[in-house]
């Protein structure tokens, strides 16, 4: 154990030699790959203050379900019950055809187009509010109550009053493909920006490389100081930017405040969790080993 310790504590003292010899190739190398990895880290920081707010948002869908116009008073007030049935935990809201007149003729410019009517058209209905949603991830749910409730006999038609939550849902979805897409392009352009720098270092220390062959040394005691550069040139730039990313939370939230006043709401762009941003640094420390992995070998079998 000693032995791996002293190895892998000289591939690391080595590397950052290396580093220091050519500080400015490696900054504006940190500066690429952080340019790289800011559009996605930012991306992730929207989602992840976007979904908390999307699952805890009262999601009550309602439902209005409209029953046929020669059903008797006494059997539509009596279809509460296959009602409730058809849509477990759900609060039943009779409206009879005539206080729904009434409100329909609250609005302005419709009272004198129901008087030329002569007769109320208005069937009885129900209002069926489903509060046992609680995350717009489950709004596939309101399209399966309503079709129990437009089976139940004497049922007209039934509409779904809150064809937003699925909207949001799926916006959610596109967002995260669209991230992902996103991540996944980026993740290659940083793997070849570390793989081209690790290339040209092989390249520089080719002399060097080939002598300690010369004296015993395996393709695995050389590499090793290359991973550590390749991955410090991945966390660096993965502290860059979500460094980056920070700083410009502070314009942001100032444009979102003007906004979020208007419909009365505080919604503010917060930095993200400690465990995200580990998780963050060890992706982009993990994209800059595989780069740095793929270059040296294929450029120590040259040299072979």
């Amino acid at each position: 154990m000693s032995v791996w310790l002293r190895q892998h504590g000289y591939a690391l003292g080595s590397a950052l030699v290396h580093l220091r010899r050519a500080p400015g190739s490696f900054f504006f190398n940190i500066l690429v790959v952080a340019i790289a990895l800011a559009l996605p880290f930012a991306g992730v920081t929207v989602l992840d203050n976007i979904r908390p707010m999307s699952e805890q948002m009262a999601v009550d869908p309602e439902l209005s379900v409209f029953l046929k116009q020669d059903l008797p008073r006494e059997h539509t007030q009596g279809m509460a019950g296959a009602l409730r049935a058809a849509a477990k935990d759900a609060r039943i809201v009779f409206v009879p055809r005539e206080k729904a007149l009434e409100e329909l003729q609250e609005k302005n410019g419709v009272a004198g187009v129901i008087d030329t009517l002569g007769e109320n058209p208005l069937p009885d209905s129900y209002i069926v509010r489903l509060n046992a949603f609680q995350s717009a991830a489950e709004s596939a749910h309101v399209d399966q109550i309503a079709d129990r409730l437009r089976a139940i006999p004497g049922v007209e038609s039934v509409q779904v009053d809150s064809a937003w939550v699925k909207r949001l849902a799926a916006l959610l979805g596109v967002l995260r493909v669209g991230l992902l897409l996103l991540a996944a392009t980026l993740g290659t352009v940083v793997v070849a920006v570390v793989f081209n720098t690790i290339r040209l270092q092989v390249l520089t220390q080719r002399e060097e490389i080939l002598v300690t062959r010369l004296i015993g040394a395996t393709d695995t005691y050389i590499q090793r100081p290359f991973y550590y550069t390749g991955a410090l040139l991945g966390l660096c730039s993965g502290v860059v930017a979500l460094g980056a990313v920070a700083l410009s939370l502070q314009p942001l939230n100032k444009a979102i405040a003007e906004f979020a006043r208007l419909y009365a709401s505080e919604f503010q762009l917060a930095p993200l969790e400690p465990l995200a941003m580990a998780l963050l640094l060890a992706l982009s420390a993990g994209l800059g080993l595989v780069g740095a992995a793929l270059s040296v070998r294929r450029q120590l079998k040259r040299l072979a």
